[in-house]
């Protein structure tokens, strides 16, 4: 912890879905001086965010435009298809795109998938949110296909999900201004590393901040077999064959 660093607070800005608890708890551990405020984003709306200076650091999902911005990728999610429990997908364990070849399927203005080619048929409208995508699923129009943990996240107890085996997949980064790559950040970056605090990249530890370095005493050198050399000067002549 720096002087400069006292009175601080790293903002992490998040995106619907990603749950950062256990990366906040390890920094609260770490930097109990500097606290750590999250601010929850639209994930269309996270890269503005952080390239305004709204968050120090932030998860978002890919793809985003990169212009500016230092990611580090994290983790797959699977995309799931969010159906009514009296479906005909809920009685599978998992579908493919083609199972939905024939069903409505709703492209919020929200997704993050990107798709290719989307399946199903369009939709009779785009909902402005995944939230909006739920309620419309809920009322028997049509299905949707989410990240894992925005399902989670909507869950209803009328809806269920099932993995969609070859849909593309949702990838949550780690993402910060590059010209705002502070120490906080870097600290940051080693938490969700899971480098432990001596070996967080470019900073030097509290304890052994200040402190000169020790010398280390002089061993005598040792030859390969394990045993201190012994000068030649010091050698035993063998004897000389009479």
């Amino acid at each position: 912890m720096t002087d400069g660093e006292i009175g601080r607070v790293f903002r992490l800005a998040y995106v619907p879905g990603v749950t950062p608890a256990k990366w906040v708890n390890v920094w609260t551990e770490r930097m109990p001086s500097v606290p750590i405020t999250l601010v929850e984003v639209p994930a269309a709306e996270a890269v503005r965010l952080l390239r305004d200076g709204g968050a120090d650091a932030g998860f978002v999902r890919l793809p985003v435009d990169r212009d500016g911005l230092s990611m580090i990728p994290l983790y797959v999610e699977t995309t799931v298809v969010v159906v009514p429990k009296d479906h005909a997908v809920a009685a599978a364990d998992e579908v493919t795109t083609a199972d939905l070849t024939d069903d409505e399927v709703f492209h919020p203005l929200d997704d993050t998938i990107d798709w290719t080619a989307r399946p199903g048929l369009p939709a009779f409208s785009r909902p402005a949110t995944t939230a909006d995508a739920v309620e419309l699923v809920a009322a028997g129009t049509g299905l949707l296909l989410v990240p894992q943990s925005l399902a989670r996240l909507h869950h209803r107890r009328d809806l269920t999900y099932r993995p969609v085996t070859d849909a593309p997949q949702s990838q949550v980064a780690l993402a910060w201004p590059t010209d705002a790559t502070t120490d906080l950040v870097e600290d940051f970056i080693g938490v969700v590393r899971g480098r432990t605090v001596n070996s967080s990249r470019g900073r030097t530890p509290a304890s052994s901040a200040g402190k000169p370095a020790q010398r280390q005493a002089q061993k005598p050198a040792q030859n390969g077999s394990g045993r201190r050399a012994v000068p030649a000067s010091r050698k035993k002549k063998g004897h000389r064959p009479r």
